[in-house]
């Protein structure tokens, strides 16, 4: 039997392409907005530090879990295990902070954004990533909330002068799989009679959320083989933030 792995954690495998490919545009994106000492707050599985790594003087990742052997290996970048907040940096630390699909997670979510502040030099950039609320299908029991544009904005303005508030679109190829993605959600959500995934607590949600959520992904690679696998970062573009944008790009200036 096929193991099921959780789907927070944007795998290579080809059913999590639709979710990867548009998380590899946020790693090349802010790849051309960094500079200098930067801290990832979200190693995951490590797939983008190939791409940002080489744009930074030092580079820093953050995670609760350890990485994997290979990425120790690697001579380019310091590995940290660690939950937060709080950040064990001195103030005025980092010129840039990313943290991608992370910030949902978290429960202190204003600590968490006065923490990157307080790491970030004068002038410094905090680049952000996180589902955007309109669009989600289903609760996500492992996210503590999810935010619209203007949610995620006023929590960055409560700590940072200068806000830019943009979103990860798709194009018709893309529309095509989250459709057909909808429907499949809306075949397992029809037997949610008493709305259980909105009124049980998240911590008894969350493994079977991972199962469905992994068959129905699998099941849509099965059906969609061409569509599933032709999605590529290019179709995705990053732009003004809108109400179906599938996530929010944002870039919070110290």
């Amino acid at each position: 039997m096929a193991t099921i792995q959780t789907a927070e954690r944007v795998s290579r495998e080809a059913s999590d392409n639709f979710v990867f490919q548009r998380s590899l545009l946020a790693y090349h994106a802010a790849a051309r907005r960094i500079e200098g000492d930067v801290l990832e707050i979200g190693t995951g599985s490590g797939y983008g530090i190939e791409v940002v790594a080489p744009h930074a003087r030092r580079f820093i990742t953050v995670d609760k879990h350890a990485p994997a052997p290979e990425l120790l290996a690697r001579r380019d970048v310091e590995f940290r295990q660690a939950t937060v907040p709080p950040l064990e940096f001195p103030d005025n630390a980092f010129d840039c902070v990313i943290s991608f699909q992370v910030i949902e997670h978290i429960r202190d979510d204003r600590r968490f954004v006065e923490e990157i502040h307080r790491v970030l030099r004068p002038g410094g950039r905090f680049i952000v990533t996180t589902p955007n609320a309109p669009m989600s299908l289903t609760r996500n029991p492992w996210h503590v909330r999810e935010y619209t544009a203007e949610e995620l904005r006023q929590l960055l303005a409560s700590r940072f002068p200068k806000v830019e508030c943009l979103g990860v679109s798709g194009n018709d190829r893309v529309r095509a799989y989250y459709e057909k993605n909808r429907r499949g959600v809306e075949r397992i959500t029809r037997f949610d009679v008493l709305d259980l995934q909105h009124r049980l607590p998240r911590w008894m949600l969350q493994i079977p959320y991972d199962l469905l959520n992994r068959l129905n992904r699998r099941r849509l690679l099965r059906e969609n083989t061409d569509l599933t696998t032709s999605i590529r970062m290019e179709d995705y573009a990053i732009g003004p933030v809108t109400a179906d944008c599938y996530d929010l790009f944002f870039v919070a200036t110290k």
